[in-house]
C-alpha cells in the first residue's frame, strides 16, 4: 500500500517539530552540525526518509529560545568565556589573521561546543611549522562537506580545556564566506553582556543551508 503524503498541516507540524528536537540535540547533546543535529532528531520522530526538513534558520531560531528559557544564565556565562578564550587564541595566532566565526561568534554554543577559528596563510605548513616552532600541541583533523570554498587543513588545539578547531585557508582563497568577526570585533562580544545585543550590532547571518 503506498505511504500516504502529509496533508500540508502535518508537514508544518513536523518540520516544526524536527527543528525542537535538533535544537534540544544541540543543546544538550552538544551536537554542531546542523545537518547531522536535523537527521538524527527526523529520525527520532519517525521521518525516516528526511521529509520535512527544517532550514538552518529554523534550527537556529528554535535553538536560540531553548537556550533563552532553559539556560539563560549558564548561556551568558559560557558565551564570556568560550570568547575570551577565542580571543586568546586570535592574539596568539595573530601573524595569521584570524577570524572568529560559527557558534561562539553566533550565540549559539553549547555545552561542548569548540571554538571555530579561520586563518589565512600561503600553505597550511606555514602555520603547522609555526605550531611546532613555538611548541604548541596540536593534531590534525578531516574536513566535513568539502566544496570550492573548504579550507586547505584543520587543526585541532586545546586552550584552556577547550577544543580549537584551526581551518586554513589560502591567501587567494580568504575565508569561506561564513559570518566571521576579527580580533576587534570579538572584543566588542565581550564587552556586552547578552547575546542577543551582540548579534545585532554585527548583523550576523546563519550559514548557507546544508542538508
Amino acid at each position: 500500500m503506498p505511504r500516504r503524503k502529509p496533508a500540508p498541516a502535518d508537514s508544518r507540524h513536523l518540520r516544526r517539530a524536527i527543528a525542537i528536537a535538533a535544537a534540544r540535540l544541540m543543546a544538550e547533546d552538544g551536537l554542531t552540525d546542523y545537518a547531522t543535529a536535523k537527521r538524527k532528531a527526523a529520525r527520532s520522530l519517525g521521518a525516516e526518509h528526511g521529509e520535512g526538513l527544517p532550514t538552518n534558520e529554523e534550527v537556529q531560531t528554535e535553538l536560540r529560545l531553548y537556550q533563552s528559557i532553559y539556560q539563560e544564565d549558564e548561556q551568558n556565562d559560557r558565551l564570556q568565556a568560550l570568547r575570551q578564550t577565542a580571543l586568546n587564541a586570535m592574539q596568539l595566532l595573530n601573524e595569521f589573521q584570524p577570524r572568529l566565526t560559527g557558534a561562539v561568534l553566533d550565540g549559539t554554543a553549547a555545552r561542548y561546543s569548540p571554538i571555530h577559528l579561520q586563518l589565512v596563510a600561503d600553505s597550511s605548513k606555514d602555520v603547522e611549522i609555526w605550531l611546532l616552532t613555538h611548541q604548541i600541541a596540536f593534531d590534525t583533523a578531516s574536513l566535513p562537506h568539502q566544496n570550492p570554498r573548504s579550507p586547505e587543513d584543520r587543526f585541532v588545539l586545546d586552550m584552556d580545556d577547550t577544543t580549537v578547531l584551526v581551518d586554513v585557508f589560502p591567501a587567494q582563497k580568504r575565508h569561506s564566506g561564513a559570518p566571521s568577526a576579527a580580533m576587534s570585533e570579538v572584543k566588542t562580544l565581550l564587552a556586552n553582556s547578552t547575546a542577543a545585543t551582540s548579534l545585532s550590532e554585527l548583523q550576523l547571518t546563519v550559514p548557507t543551508d546544508a542538508r
